[in-house]
């Protein structure tokens, strides 16, 4: 085989410099680092949080005691009286508004002039720089021992017998005929009037027999209309002038009266004392 078929080729130049194609010799573009930027912001984002949770949490502890310090006040309730305080939502939108959307307040054994009850109140659209709400109910519910407390100040009745039989009250009065002691049991349906509870005679028994109104008279003359009156209890002396009674019914074991309050009740001091009864 000649050389002519296959030439020699001439080695590279030690001295010379390479030179790559554009393509391969252009620098790689240089990436900027974009994460401390996301990291910040996700930071500052956290902060804001932070900050709107803070102020939610200093907010709505203030709102809180200034109602509970209010109702102590106002109401001569004890001051380690336990009241629960439920204020929906946040806290603070509501502040910049100028009214509470919804309070929820409640507290058992609440006094009430020699008994006690316990006692929910639900308030919407509560104003905060002074006005009128939109509406504030209350629930008050009484057990037995409670409602005996109640009727013990009520002059003639046997509060010490009264007992819970939805959907009545049940007592036990004691006639006289000639020198014999009669008990005679009766159910007493509880209703309002002029603000007022009443209790109205629904069934008697004597000896564990029911006995009619009529039957009773014929028994005992005049001595039956005690067991047979209705019987009318004030309340106004023991609630606020503002708030007035609407509604009563037995419930399970306990007697649930439901009250309206007025608005005056925020601002007006004579709304905040204490009714009276005639």
């Amino acid at each position: 085989m000649s050389a002519d078929e296959h030439p020699t080729q001439p080695l590279p130049d030690p001295s010379a410099q390479w030179v790559l194609s554009t393509d391969a010799a252009a620098p790689a573009p240089r990436r900027h680092r974009r994460w401390p930027w996301l990291v910040a912001a996700l930071a500052v984002v956290g902060l804001a949080v932070g900050a709107w949770f803070a102020a939610e949490y200093i907010a709505r502890g203030i709102v809180e005691r200034t109602i509970r310090d209010q109702l102590v006040q106002h109401l001569d309730l004890p001051a380690d009286q336990q009241i629960d305080i439920d204020i929906p939502g946040a806290i603070v939108p509501q502040l910049i508004v100028g009214s509470l959307g919804e309070v929820r307040i409640s507290s058992d054994d609440v006094p009430l002039d020699g008994a006690t009850a316990d006692v929910s109140v639900n308030a919407q659209d509560v104003p905060i720089r002074g006005g009128d709400w939109n509406g504030a109910y209350a629930t008050v519910a009484l057990d037995q021992a409670q409602l005996q407390a109640l009727l013990a100040g009520v002059d003639g009745f046997p509060a010490q017998t009264v007992g819970l039989q939805a959907p009545d009250v049940t007592a036990e009065f004691v006639l006289r005929l000639f020198a014999l002691t009669v008990p005679v049991g009766v159910s007493l349906t509880p209703s309002t009037a002029d603000g007022e509870l009443v209790l109205s005679p629904a069934s008697l028994r004597v000896g564990g027999a029911e006995i009619t109104a009529e039957g009773l008279r014929d028994q005992f003359g005049s001595m039956a209309s005690t067991v047979l009156q209705d019987w009318r209890i004030c309340i106004a002396d023991r609630l606020p002038s503002s708030v007035h009674l609407t509604d009563v019914a037995v419930e399970g074991d306990h007697v649930t009266a439901d009250l309206e309050i007025d608005g005056s009740i925020l601002s007006d001091g004579a709304a905040q004392q204490k009714g009276t009864c005639a």
